[in-house]
């Protein structure tokens, strides 16, 4: 069928949820329930495939729920900004960033590559070179205010 003639498709969700932590309360009951999904299901599946992470670490979920309400997940790694401020031992970044202003924390060359290391195992960015992914992590550490000691 045409898209016109009512073809029923996909439905993707995005979400960010702590790992081992999911419960069918907000942000993932109400997203997963307005689509027709119970929300405990895939709390459940959740839970038990992000069970080696620490727990509450921010965890991004590609959701896909077909037309049937049946559903599968990819996880995402975590942001990069969480890794960058775990890495630093910080809570948030600078409040202002430029030329003079004080850093809100610092970071080693080694840890932009760990965290780019982890990055790198997305399929978003598997086929990019370590040393973009490398450079795209510096950038956003520099953003935040976050020094990178080389």
């Amino acid at each position: 069928m045409s898209a016109r003639g009512g073809a029923v498709k996909n439905i993707f969700v995005k979400l960010i949820v702590n790992a081992g932590q999911a419960a069918p309360t907000p942000p993932v009951g109400p997203a997963l329930g307005s689509k027709g999904v119970k929300a405990i299901d895939f709390c459940k599946e959740f839970n038990a495939r992000t069970a080696s992470y620490a727990p509450g670490v921010p965890i991004p979920v590609a959701l896909t729920i077909k037309p049937d309400r049946s559903f599968q997940f990819e996880l995402k790694s975590p942001p990069t900004g969480y890794l960058l401020f775990k890495a630093a031992g910080i809570e948030k970044g600078a409040a202002e960033v430029g030329p003079g202003k004080p850093f809100a924390g610092e970071i080693s060359l080694k840890h932009v590559y760990e965290i780019a290391k982890i990055k790198k195992s997305d399929e978003r960015h598997k086929d990019l070179a370590l040393e973009g992914i490398v450079k795209s992590v510096i950038s956003t550490a520099k953003s935040m205010g976050i020094n990178v000691v080389i």
